[in-house]
């Protein structure tokens, strides 16, 4: 059961630095280092689906991650 958690968790881990990246795709260079936060504007479309599994992905990763500490 830890070795299933311990997997599961790094293919998490890939999947969110994945929707990370995909992201800061579309912004400038200054955006990904805080610069570029200046307008406003509300995702729509995909880039509201990758916000929200980005979220999802991250609730699970913590999850994950307690549940590793909790059964050792």
């Amino acid at each position: 059961m830890n070795q299933i958690l311990f997997y599961s968790q790094i293919i998490v881990s890939i999947a969110l630095i994945a929707l990370i990246t995909l992201q800061q795709r579309g912004a400038a260079l200054g955006a990904g280092f805080g610069g570029g936060g200046e307008v406003y504007s509300t995702k729509r479309g995909a880039q509201k689906k990758i916000h929200y599994a980005t979220i999802a992905m991250a609730t699970l990763f913590l999850v994950l991650g307690v549940l590793n500490i909790l059964i050792q």
